[in-house]
C-alpha cells in the first residue's frame, strides 16, 4: 500500500483547526464549497468537485477532539474507494501541525501523484482560512492541470 503524507503548521489553536476539518461547514471552507451529509462518526460527507468522478463520499471513521479526525472513502475515484483520509493534529509552540496521511493507496497511479499536489495545496488552503480567512476551495482553487 502507498500513502501520501504532509506536515503543515497552522497558527491556529488545536480547537480551531479541529472543528474546521470535524465539521460539514467547515470543510466548505477549505475543499470545496459543495459539502453535504452527515459529520458524526459512521456518518458520510459528500465532496463535490466537477467531473462527476472525481467527487468522493467519506464515512466518519473517527473523531477524537481535538487531535484527529479520520475518515474512510466507500465513494468516488475507483483509486480512492477503500482509502483513509486521517489529520493528526498537535499543538507545538503557537502553532497547531497537522500530519495529514491519505493512506492505503494500492499503486503509486498518475492520479495520485496529482493528488498529492491538490492535498498540498488544500492543506495550505485550510492554513490561510484559519490565519488570515482567505480559503480557496472548490471552484476557487488553483487548477494544475486539465484533471484540476
Amino acid at each position: 500500500m502507498y500513502d501520501i503524507r504532509h506536515r503543515v503548521g497552522i497558527g491556529a489553536s488545536l480547537t480551531e483547526v479541529y472543528d474546521t476539518l470535524a465539521t460539514l461547514e467547515g470543510g466548505t471552507r477549505w475543499w470545496t464549497t459543495d459539502v453535504t451529509g452527515d459529520a458524526a462518526v459512521g456518518g458520510r460527507l459528500t465532496f463535490g468537485f466537477p467531473a462527476p468522478d472525481r467527487g468522493a463520499t467519506m464515512e466518519i471513521a473517527e473523531l477524537s477532539p481535538p487531535s484527529r479526525v479520520g475518515w474512510r472513502c466507500v465513494a468516488g475515484p475507483d483509486e480512492w474507494v477503500g482509502t483513509t483520509v486521517t489529520f493528526d493534529l498537535r499543538a507545538e509552540g503557537d502553532e497547531t501541525v497537522v500530519l495529514f496521511t491519505h493512506g492505503g493507496w494500492r499503486e503509486p497511479v498518475e492520479f495520485m501523484s496529482h493528488c498529492t499536489t491538490k492535498w498540498g495545496y488544500f492543506l495550505l488552503s485550510l492554513k490561510h482560512v484559519l490565519e488570515d480567512g482567505t480559503g480557496t476551495p472548490w471552484p476557487d482553487d488553483e487548477k494544475i492541470s486539465s484533471w484540476g
